[in-house]
């Protein structure tokens, strides 16, 4: 790294301010960790990007090893191991750090694990430095778009070793590594509050919603007890299919625009689109089933279908729209690999009172309720995320910073 001006990260502690960077490579602070397991029998350990290593009974549901187990390679508490295969948020592979376990057992064959040696450097501030895909700025120019050799990106380490790294002294590194940890503890407990809420509205639903073989709920708001029992009808016949005016492929989403685009993904809104000719019609709200992700969407403003793979579906007469959906909501289906799953969807019984009753109202307002605060208790989590997000931007520096 040679550097034409000094570097200095945007956000610093009071105390640190005017204390310069050491410069240097990872190379230079680190050594590679090769050691293989033999007979020794260790937790075996895999990668989820942005989580870190977890054992491969946790992930897959049992140890995958079998014989190759001998050539693992057995790395200890503090330890990196380079998982050199891409992923949508690492795409030039993911650096995690063993810190639950004192020693454990990595693959050999995607993994490149080392340890750092130099007495002045703290080990959980290079944790958060490469949670911070500090290593992806770096390697992607030495990795070729869509290099790879049974499923690993090809690198060559000798890149990893010449990293360039610009440090604070020991002390700065703590105290940045301890300011985050305490922010990832924050995160852990509104996480949890988030878990809480939604097996409270699971629960709520499982004593509001009848149970297999029962036309009556648990539980019942008293002034709809003695009403008599749920009517029962197919998914297939409680909903018509709604077929779009046109798709919109995913080349054509719009990062703003006049109407939203639904798909089967994740996220609520996958993108915009201002096409006015391929807005979805309807009179009532709609719901939208992500045939191969099973997801449910519940819309009640125009919008346009993105791409293939969802049923937009319309409740029938005798069903509140909302009501609907939560009762859809409330199916237990399980999802099936990348299969179309609204063949088994539609086989389902639901069960509902009398619509003017006013009981599918009252149900569906009580779930909404507790919907609302679940989303906020997500957006607490994500700005929480967010947050930390910057500090890091902020508390290291980046290598644009030098010329190199």
């Amino acid at each position: 790294m040679n550097k034409k001006k000094e570097i200095v990260p945007k956000l610093r502690f009071p105390e640190h301010i005017g204390n310069k960077l050491k410069i240097t490579k990872l190379g230079e602070i680190a050594s590679a960790v090769k050691e293989k397991v033999g007979k020794n029998v260790y937790t075996l350990m895999s990668v989820t990007s942005g989580v870190g290593l977890v054992p491969q009974a946790e992930k897959f549901g049992r140890e995958i090893a079998g014989d190759s187990y001998k050539n693992y390679i057995a790395i200890k508490k503090y330890d990196f191991a380079y998982n050199k295969s891409a992923t949508k948020q690492f795409p030039e592979g993911y650096i995690s750090m063993l810190e639950e376990y004192n020693i454990a057992a990595v693959p050999n064959s995607i993994f490149t694990c080392f340890r750092i040696t130099d007495s002045e450097s703290y080990p959980l501030f290079f944790d958060y430095l490469f949670q911070n895909n500090y290593h992806g700025h770096w390697l992607r120019k030495y990795i070729e778009v869509g290099a790879r050799a049974h499923g690993a990106l090809s690198v060559d380490t000798k890149h990893l070793w010449s990293m360039p790294l610009a440090l604070p002294d020991f002390k700065e590194q703590k105290k940045i590594a301890d300011c985050l940890f305490s922010i990832d503890e924050l995160i852990d407990a509104e996480s949890r509050k988030l878990k809480v809420l939604e097996r409270y509205k699971k629960g709520l639903m499982q004593k509001l919603f009848p149970a297999e073989g029962k036309t009556l709920p648990e539980w019942r708001f008293s002034e709809f007890r003695g009403c008599g029992e749920w009517g029962i009808c197919t998914v297939e016949d409680s909903f018509d299919i709604i077929t779009p005016p046109k798709k919109i492929v995913k080349s054509e989403y719009k990062n703003s625009g006049k109407y939203p685009i639904i798909d089967q993904s994740q996220e609520y809104i996958a993108g915009w689109t201002d096409d006015e000719t391929a807005i979805v019609p309807y009179r009532r709200p709609l719901i939208i089933f992500g045939d191969h992700t099973c997801v449910l969407k519940y819309m009640s403003q125009p919008f346009a279908q993105g791409a293939d793979g969802i049923k937009i579906l319309s409740a029938n007469y005798n069903l509140d729209e909302k009501f609907a959906y939560y009762c859809l909501e409330n199916i237990p289906l399980n999802s099936n690999g990348y299969q179309r799953h609204y063949s088994t969807l539609k086989e389902f019984i639901i069960k509902f009172p009398d619509r003017n009753s006013g009981e599918q109202q009252k149900i569906a307002d009580c779930l909404s309720e507790v919907d609302i605060i679940i989303t906020e208790q997500l957006n607490n989590v994500e700005q929480l995320k967010a947050h930390k997000k910057g500090l890091m931007q902020g508390l290291f520096p980046s290598l644009e910073e030098a010329d190199i």
